[in-house]
C-alpha cells in the first residue's frame, strides 16, 4: 500500500485491530441468533490497513463507504454502542452520521458522485478538510469512477479515493470478469488487496442464494 506524499498523518489510532474484529465478531453473534432483521456486511483481514490509513483522516474530514462500512465507520469516531445498536435495529448497509461526517451506501459507486460533490462544496467554502471515498476494486473498474476521479483531479478538489480489493465482485471474482486484465492504479489513489474473511453478507451459516 502506498500513501501518496502529499498526505500527512493528523492523528494516531486509538482502535486496534483486534477491537475491529471483535465487534465484527459481536455482530456475527447477534445475527446468527436471528436478532438482525436485515442483511450485515462483515469485514475481516484488512484491519493493519484501515488503521494506518485512518492515521491520515482529520476527525473533520468526511468519509464516504460502501455496505461494508463498519470499520470505516469505527476509525471515524462512530461509537460502537450506537453503532452496534444500529446495525441490530437493521441499518448496517446505510450507516450515516451527519455528526461524524460519515455517509454510505449500499448502492455499488453510489456514493461516487455525492462524494464528488462533498468535495466541491468544501474547496468552494475554502475548507481544508478533505473527501475520503473508500471503494471495492469492481467499483474502481466502473465508468463512474473514472469520471469521477477526471473531475477531481482536473478540478483540483480535495477528493481522496482508497481501492480495497479483495478482487470480488458480490461473488464473483474481479479479475474474471474482465479476462484478468485489471485498470491501472493513478498515484493519487491509494490501493491495497486483502482477502475477504466472509461471505459477501451474513456470516457463512447460512446458505447464500
Amino acid at each position: 500500500m502506498k500513501i501518496p506524499k502529499y498526505l500527512k498523518k493528523v492523528k494516531s489510532v486509538d482502535l486496534t485491530p483486534q477491537d475491529l474484529i471483535d465487534f465484527e465478531i459481536k455482530i456475527k453473534e447477534v445475527y446468527e441468533k436471528g436478532t438482525i432483521k436485515a442483511p450485515i456486511h462483515l469485514s475481516k483481514g484488512n484491519e493493519t490497513e484501515l488503521i494506518d490509513i485512518f492515521q491520515y483522516i482529520h476527525p473533520e474530514d468526511w468519509v464516504f463507504s460502501s455496505w461494508r462500512n463498519h470499520y470505516h465507520a469505527l476509525l471515524h469516531g462512530y461509537p460502537q454502542d450506537k453503532l452496534f445498536d444500529w446495525i441490530v435495529s437493521g441499518g448496517s448497509m446505510s450507516t450515516n452520521s451527519a455528526e461524524h461526517n460519515f455517509y454510505s451506501s449500499a448502492i455499488v459507486g453510489g456514493i461516487l458522485p455525492i462524494a464528488l460533490g462533498a468535495a466541491q462544496a468544501l474547496k468552494m467554502k475554502n475548507s481544508e478538510r478533505r473527501v475520503w471515498c473508500f471503494i471495492g476494486d469492481m467499483t474502481f473498474e466502473t465508468g463512474t469512477f473514472y469520471e469521477v476521479h477526471k473531475y477531481a483531479t482536473n478540478f483540483n478538489l480535495p477528493l481522496q479515493f482508497v481501492v480495497e480489493d479483495n478482487n470480488m465482485s458480490t461473488n464473483t471474482p474481479t479479475d474474471l470478469t474482465w479476462n484478468g486484465i485489471k485498470r491501472s492504479v493513478p498515484d493519487d489513489v491509494i490501493y491495497y488487496s486483502y482477502e475477504r474473511g466472509y461471505p459477501h453478507h451474513g456470516t457463512g451459516s447460512w446458505i447464500l442464494f
